[in-house]
């Protein structure tokens, strides 16, 4: 099997050359870094061709490349030195600490440093010379310094690299939130458009069946009469509505929000529009205000529950009673449940899910379905919307 290497980079390619070219400029002019050696001036050729190979290797096979450049430097010291394979080994030993692993990265100038303290006092006991400490010197110049220098280097690119990767988080984070954001929102403003013109059209829808199903000049004009009203309720809610969203001003009064001191309204409408609709309000008179996110919800709760009644409930009376619990607000209400006799509208059951996101946002229950009763067969809305004391405001 054969041994595949790894490809020098370009930039490492024209390194290696530059150093080879210069060392041998340095040959042919007889310059060298030492005076006699044991080995004559041609065995400098052979570490300098060594280092310049290990140069390929520098940033693809660093734990290749030192060891190798190590031995090569030594047998230079016992030639008349060249100053280019100084300066190779020198960044081959920094690419080691920039390219190598992390646990090279770590021990590299360490080793290099207790190699230059070792030699500083190896030769300054053996000579006792102070120029014994000019070893130690050009060791650290040649070993620790491109040491330290890649491992600068290396911790400035490896915090650089988690800045990067802490701001894409960030952004990504950024963004799910916006995303999050905008589908609340969304899911907000589709409850409230359904709650706000649901009602009215499917009176519209249901009149219109009528006026158009009887031909009776008197049934007909009634009819008209509801529809024209829905119709201009309806339309006045849409505007409201568009008015909200296409103006991005912060100086517009914002709208009410209804209340559940607006049910008397609510439930004449409603009797308008053909149901028998009777209250049961078991609150106390002069109790403390709820908050309000929870009267909004509440109201929106009987609201749509009307208008599911009228779309679908058999003739009869349909109820609405509130209780008022130490730590919740309860809301049911209760319809004849069965095939209607006269005309209806159809329905794609948001309201339901509308009305269970409601109660859900406020971390309460919700349910609804047939039941049995006395007075026969019923359809049930049922939602407990909890109300923290410390939020109800006393009322004078």
């Amino acid at each position: 099997m054969a041994l595949s290497l790894p490809r020098p980079q370009r930039f490492d390619v024209l390194i290696a050359a530059v150093s080879v070219l210069s060392g041998l400029a340095l040959y042919a002019l007889g310059l060298g870094t030492q005076g006699d050696r044991v080995l004559e001036r041609p065995w400098l050729l052979l570490p300098l061709g060594v280092l310049g190979c290990m140069e390929l290797l520098r940033r693809t096979a660093p734990r290749v490349a030192l060891p190798v450049a190590t031995v090569a430097l030594v047998f230079d010291q016992f030639t008349p030195g060249n100053l280019a394979s100084v300066m190779m080994f020198t960044d081959i030993m920094y690419a080691a600490v920039v390219y190598g692993t992390p646990a090279a990265a770590r021990r590299i100038p360490v080793t290099t440093g207790a190699i230059t303290v070792a030699m500083t006092i190896g030769f300054l006991a053996w000579w006792q010379e102070p120029e014994a400490v000019l070893i130690g010197v050009a060791t650290g110049i040649v070993a620790f310094g491109p040491a330290a220098t890649g491992a600068l280097v290396r911790n400035h690119r490896e915090a650089a690299a988690a800045a990067k990767l802490r701001a894409e988080q960030t952004a990504l984070l950024a963004e799910m939130d916006r995303v999050q954001a905008i589908t609340a929102e969304r899911a907000r403003m589709a409850r409230e458009l359904h709650d706000m013109v649901a009602n009215h059209l499917s009176a519209i829808a249901i009149h219109s069946t009528a006026a158009l199903s009887l031909d009776d000049p008197a049934t007909t004009r009634g009819a008209l009469s509801v529809i024209r009203e829905n119709s201009v309720e309806g339309l006045a809610e849409m505007r409201r509505l568009i008015g909200i969203l296409r103006d991005s001003s912060d100086d517009r009064e914002p709208a009410a929000a209804p209340t559940l001191d607006g049910l008397g309204s609510l439930l004449a409408n409603a009797r308008t529009n053909g149901l028998d609709v009777a209250l049961d309000d078991g609150r106390a008179a002069d109790g403390p205000k709820l908050p309000a996110p929870v009267e909004l919800a509440a109201y929106r709760i009987v609201q749509e529950s009307l208008t599911n009644a009228l779309k679908h409930a058999s003739p009869g009376r349909v109820t609405v009673a509130l209780a008022e619990e130490p730590r919740a607000l309860t809301v049911r209400v209760t319809s004849p449940y069965g095939d209607p006799s006269g005309p209806r509208a159809p329905g794609s059951g948001a309201g339901l899910v509308g009305m269970r996101e409601r109660t859900e946002l406020l971390g309460g229950t919700f349910d609804s379905g047939p039941e049995s009763s006395p007075d026969g067969k019923v359809w049930i809305v049922y939602a407990t919307l909890p109300v923290d004391p410390a939020d109800k405001e006393v009322t004078e």
